[in-house]
């Protein structure tokens, strides 16, 4: 591989990355279509006097979308870098933010508060979501699921192990259903996304630490060497997502 082109990765490898915006990938990338829409069921649930909780909201990049009151929006984030951009940006709109330290415990988030919790991506604990909420309020989750880019990332280390395999549809399901949510709606699917350029792929691989173990540039040259003569000959590199949709209910 020339050297241009590896300090080319390490260039990407080492791009700054802020919120949850991967806007710096427009046009480099491409990910399958969803059988459903994840703003679409927000929008269908939300009205102007929900109480309404966005977990792991990054930089409310997502949840800003929605333009929901800010007097009655309430957002988590246990990222130091996010939690400081959301005091920065969120909570001068009048937003509460509420810093979290352990994954899906949603300290000093107080107990049946809200009518709707949204989740996008984000771990969560099924207990804490039946405590905020409500009676009857809504939790709108669309999840990663355990095998997500587990080809890519196994093609990047052989030793490559599933870090979440309880995070699937089914498994799920049954943990909301023993808490008591009646679900109104599930599916889940298998997208593909497709990367166009070698430099896409070491920034997003750097990135999703939790599943490319230990990744780093400088020691997946041989790897890259192999991705770019596949690049040249396709025109793309191919990876397998894993998503998953729930709706459910607080009974």
């Amino acid at each position: 591989m020339k050297e241009e082109t590896i300090k080319y990765l390490l260039s990407e490898e080492a791009h700054a990355f802020k919120g949850w915006d991967f806007s710096y990938l427009k046009g480099r990338w491409e990910n399958e279509k969803l059988p459903w829409n994840y703003n679409d069921f927000v929008c269908m649930y939300l009205n102007d006097n929900a109480n309404v909780l966005d977990m792991g909201t990054g930089g409310g990049e997502l949840l800003l979308r929605f333009n929901h009151p800010y007097d009655k929006t309430s957002v988590t984030e246990g990222y130091e870098p996010n939690i400081k951009l959301c005091q920065k940006v969120l909570s001068p709109l009048g937003i509460k933010v509420y810093p979290v330290k352990q994954d899906g415990i949603l300290i000093n988030v107080p107990t049946e508060s809200f009518d709707i919790v949204l989740n996008h991506h984000e771990s969560f604990s099924e207990s804490e979501v039946k405590r905020v909420l409500k009676k009857n309020g809504l939790f709108i989750t669309q999840q990663v699921g355990a095998f997500n880019n587990n080809d890519l990332a196994s093609f990047f280390d052989e030793n490559h192990k599933v870090q979440f395999p309880k995070i699937t549809l089914n498994q799920t399901v049954k943990r909301l259903e023993e808490e008591g949510f009646e679900i109104l709606y599930k599916n889940e699917c298998f997208p593909k996304i497709k990367f166009f350029d070698l430099g896409a792929i070491a920034f997003f691989a750097k990135i999703i630490e939790w599943e490319f173990i230990n990744f780093s540039v400088k020691d997946s040259i041989d790897k890259f060497e192999i991705l770019e003569n596949r690049l040249k000959k396709d025109g793309y590199i191919e990876s397998t997502e894993h998503r998953f949709m729930i709706v459910a209910k607080k009974k």
